[in-house]
């Protein structure tokens, strides 16, 4: 399954953070075409739906750490609000509490890409396992070949003569 335009800007949007893949309310609002402060409205009037695992206010230091990364262009634009980042089980109670046709549409894709980048980072996870094994095995190979180059230093040569002109003692 290959990613759309509309799925990649989906993906450019799902975060890292907290051990986990969030996308913040901002960028929900936008793909929802909903002000932010309509969607937080509406999820802080169905709190019971939401559990810190599927939804969480952004502490101080994450807020920084989002605008560092230029997630969030600055901290102007949350109007002095925390941002809420919701979870991929977060995303989807967001169905049960945004019920237009534009969110139902928009939820689908959410959950589409949520599951093709688990399984990109599942893949990479694969990959890594796979060269770390090869790494291991050549490693053992090139061993014997730096050991014998070792015994090659360490041998002491013979003396040789020197070779040169010899400047003659002056008298």
């Amino acid at each position: 399954m290959k990613l759309t335009k509309g799925d990649k800007d989906i993906a450019k949007n799902i975060i890292p953070l907290r051990n986990d893949r969030i996308i913040l309310d901002i960028h929900l609002a936008q793909m929802y075409e909903v002000e932010t402060r309509a969607l937080k409205q509406q999820v802080r009037r169905n709190l019971d739906r939401f559990p810190e695992d599927f939804m969480f206010e952004l502490n101080a230091s994450e807020i920084d750490l989002m605008v560092s990364q230029n997630v969030i262009p600055n901290k102007g634009v949350l109007g002095g609000a925390k941002p809420m980042a919701f979870t991929e089980q977060g995303v989807a109670m967001l169905s049960s509490v945004l019920r237009s046709k534009k969110a139902v549409e928009v939820n689908i894709a959410i959950m589409r890409t949520f599951v093709h980048v688990r399984r990109i980072l599942e893949d990479n996870q694969e990959l890594a396992k796979q060269v770390k094994q090869l790494e291991k095995k050549y490693d053992e190979q090139f061993q014997i070949v730096f050991n014998a180059i070792k015994k090659l230093i360490e041998k002491k040569n013979p003396p040789r003569n020197p070779i040169g002109y010899k400047a003659k003692e002056k008298k």
